[in-house]
């Protein structure tokens, strides 16, 4: 399992250094309140790595909390399992 993790942490790599390297246009980012200068390439790797944080933080607060509370609940209103002793598997 570490080893695909590692094969895909290198490709994102490699896909994001290609990515930089084939979009060296500057372009000016204006938002509004402030204007930022960045290639072309950072730029679209950025707004990537903010659409996919947004998106693991909408995904856990919609979901992972919601169902971690559920467990913790029927962890709590369910009684321990008790072990039948020798005498009562017979």
């Amino acid at each position: 399992m570490r080893l695909i993790r590692l094969l895909a942490a290198i490709a994102c790599l490699v896909v994001g250094i290609a990515v930089g390297a084939l979009n060296p246009q500057s372009i000016a980012l204006d938002l509004g309140f402030a204007t930022f200068r960045a290639s072309l390439g950072v730029t679209v790797l950025v707004a990537l790595l903010a659409g996919v944080v947004l998106g693991g933080l909408i995904l856990t607060v919609s979901t992972v909390l919601p169902l971690r509370q559920r467990l913790r609940r029927a962890a709590t209103n369910k009684p321990a399992a008790s072990v039948p002793s020798p005498e009562q598997r017979l």
